[in-house]
């Protein structure tokens, strides 16, 4: 990986941490991330005058990736509406290049090197001690655990899927600004049918997270997708979850959320692994 592709999916990292902190704050987290996501088409409209359009055989993993979007976007609104962002957060990421990997070697066949099952090893003990943090009353948060772990199964479909179709698209930010108009389209469709009211609020509710997190949060992806084309998508998959770092430190600074034992000691397990899956790949 190179000094550019790598400083590239740091700042990305940086980005989303920003962006998810900017929806767990919300007052109305539908709102919030309804805001973010329709924050998105105004940026892709204008890029698709400067990209050509995606090659054929991108389309199928356009659709697939408008899909998997949408389930990880829902999956993380129903996780921060119950749980932290210093738990859910690392969950949802940590368990992406985790389950990037396994599918590699159960579904692939892709032989595994002693540090990368090291890193599997960190990841997975990571994800399963913050499953045991608790609420201030003391009962376990283990539903806000399981979505985000459900988050994380969407984060690493797409995180495939966006790395093939971007290379086959024959311009990353081209692939990502069609993907992310039939993202908008399919939340505004739900937002419409579930509560017409959100879009409402939106315009003016929301304003500060459809232009500051919609703008955080398109840059960060188009960013790593244009990664996924220069370098190995599980490295990339794993080099930008030391976003986890971000988002503990924002949650802890500025969102006032109680720092644990177990948080500091699941993320740093987490961190650790992911740290090594990066290193250790091929």
């Amino acid at each position: 990986m190179s000094t550019l592709v790598f400083l590239t999916v740091i700042g990305a990292a940086v980005l989303h941490a920003s962006w998810n902190a900017l929806i767990k704050s919300g007052a109305d987290k539908r709102v919030s991330m309804g805001a973010m996501v329709l924050g998105h088409l105004p940026i892709a409209l204008i890029a698709l005058i400067f990209v050509p359009l995606p090659k054929v055989d991108s389309w199928p993993f356009i659709i697939a990736g408008i899909v998997l979007h949408m389930g990880y976007q829902l999956f993380l609104l129903q996780s921060y509406k119950i749980g932290d962002l210093t738990q859910v957060y690392p969950i949802a990421r940590g368990s992406a290049p985790l389950l990037v990997t396994s599918f590699s070697f159960l579904v692939l066949g892709v032989a595994l090197t002693s540090v990368q099952l090291a890193a599997v090893l960190f990841i997975g003990l990571g994800i399963v001690s913050l499953g045991l943090v608790r609420w201030p009353n003391g009962v376990h948060n283990a539903r806000a655990a399981m979505l985000a772990l459900g988050t994380g199964c969407f984060i690493a479909a797409y995180s495939i899927i966006d790395g093939v179709g971007a290379r086959l698209a024959g311009s990353a930010l081209s692939y990502y600004s069609y993907l992310t108009i039939g993202n908008c389209s399919l939340m505004a469709l739900y937002l419409y049918t579930t509560g017409p009211s959100t879009l409402r609020d939106i315009a003016t509710k929301g304003r500060i997270a459809f232009v500051f997190g919609g703008g955080a949060s398109f840059l960060a992806y188009a960013l790593v997708t244009w990664a996924f084309t220069k370098a190995p998508i599980a490295l990339v998959t794993a080099l930008r979850e030391v976003s986890i770092v971000f988002a503990l430190l924002i949650g802890v600074l500025f969102l006032k959320e109680r720092l644990n034992v177990i948080k500091v000691v699941s993320v740093m397990f987490t961190i650790i692994g992911v740290v090594l899956l990066g290193s250790g790949e091929n």
